[in-house]
């Protein structure tokens, strides 16, 4: 099947935008990677770049896709931040999430892993499923039942780099894709700007993976004039295999009034 991608990273008002984006598309199979330095400790851009690029460096497009080698992808991006902390002394306790996508060509199937706060999302024939779940503070507490009013929402207990050497990250099962998937690879910073019914409603209005992006950036460029200062870094990677777009409609005006200005 086809496969169409666009991505997108915009600084917001830290020092730095430590997010990283990477991808290898090749004939037999692909990869995709998203990763957002940990803030607060120094590093946290070096190792998203770690991060991201051993594991597309590992990474062949042209040779078939084994899904049991995504742990030893994702095992030798944690190994290779763990060298660097040990190696540079300032950067001790640098540390990154993780999301990173899947595809075997040959056999149109997808899978996935993620550590951190970084998410994946799928759509498919006009669901939208949430499908990683975040190794954060706020997250136990939901899933434990209690309040989470209050609690600081970027508090992980493991990403890349960071937590015990025996933790690892989540990995999802193999399953078959469709001609019309479409699969979203963000930051927190993307997530918490754009609601997952925003998400849906503009797939809603766009033919391609490009305007996608775009539209859901300018969501988060007009939320953000009301706090720039408050504004956190944001990255996301659309993948669009097949043709989506013939699925796609405009629901109503209603739901295009918060991405585009409408004239009477």
């Amino acid at each position: 099947m086809n496969i169409t991608t666009a991505s997108l990273s915009r600084q917001g008002a830290r020092a730095s935008n430590q997010d990283q984006t990477g991808e290898t598309i090749g004939d037999r199979s692909a990869c995709f990677v998203v990763c957002d330095g940990i803030a607060g400790s120094p590093g946290g851009d070096v190792a998203a770049r770690l991060a991201r690029d051993a594991i597309l460096s590992r990474f062949d497009g042209e040779e078939h896709l084994n899904a049991q080698h995504t742990r030893d992808y994702v095992n030798h991006a944690n190994q290779t931040i763990r060298d660097a902390q040990k190696a540079e002394p300032e950067h001790q306790r640098m540390g990154t999430t993780l999301v990173s996508l899947f595809i075997d060509r040959d056999y149109d199937l997808a899978w996935w892993a993620h550590a951190g706060d970084s998410r994946l999302y799928l759509f498919r024939r006009g669901w939208l499923f949430h499908v990683t779940t975040d190794h954060s503070l706020i997250q136990q507490m939901k899933d434990a039942g209690h309040q989470t009013e209050g609690i600081n929402s970027n508090l992980l207990y493991f990403a890349l780099g960071m937590g015990e050497d025996e933790r690892e990250a989540s990995y999802s099962d193999v399953m078959p894709i469709e001609d019309g998937d479409v699969f979203l690879l963000c930051t927190d910073g993307f997530w918490h700007g754009v609601s997952e019914v925003q998400m849906k409603q503009s797939l809603n209005m766009v033919s391609n993976p490009q305007e996608w992006l775009t539209l859901m950036d300018q969501l988060l460029q007009k939320n953000a004039g009301t706090a720039p200062d408050k504004q956190d870094n944001y990255s996301a990677v659309a993948i669009w295999v097949g043709a989506p777009q013939e699925t796609t409609l405009l629901h109503s005006l209603s739901d295009a009034a918060q991405f585009f200005p409408l004239r009477d």
